[in-house]
């Protein structure tokens, strides 16, 4: 190894693959972002209205908990599990961290969904809600871009 060559850590490799000036923020276009934010924040907006809903238990709430063989008690658990992944995907910084929170979560609910014997609707809804919550992610976040790289 050479002495005078300082070799590369990890903090150097992740400043260098996430770096927000990099050429996927350049040649992005600004209506890409755009679109991706108004996805993301339609997301955020059902996901925090549904995290809501699950702390107030309405009596639909409680219905659907019903149905599914979840005992109301968890309703208040579930509801600030998925405000706390909605928070992190609204933080641009921790925005990585909480798509992926929030694909876990939403593979809970597809389960959930599966195990009770439900139609095709609930359980395609949290699949499809899942990939809008990605293709928002990706089209405002060049970290995503970076490690997604897609071709023209």
């Amino acid at each position: 190894m050479n002495p005078t060559k300082r070799p590369q850590n990890l903090e150097t490799i992740m400043e260098s693959t996430f770096s927000t000036t990099s050429s996927a923020t350049k040649t992005f276009a600004p209506s890409r972002i755009w679109t991706g934010r108004v996805l993301s924040g339609l997301a955020v907006l059902f996901l925090a209205f549904d995290g809501v809903a699950k702390l107030l238990k309405p009596a639909p709430v409680l219905e659907a908990f019903a149905r599914l063989g979840l005992p109301e008690s968890t309703s208040t658990g579930i509801g600030l599990l998925l405000l706390a992944c909605t928070a992190l995907y609204v933080i641009p910084r921790t925005a990585l961290l909480g798509a992926v929170m929030l694909t876990g979560f939403l593979g809970g609910a597809i389960a959930i969904h599966v195990r009770a014997g439900d139609a095709a609707f609930p359980v395609v809804f949290p699949f499809l809600f899942g990939c809008l919550v990605w293709a928002g992610l990706y089209l405002r976040d060049a970290r995503v871009r970076a490690l997604l790289p897609t071709t023209r």
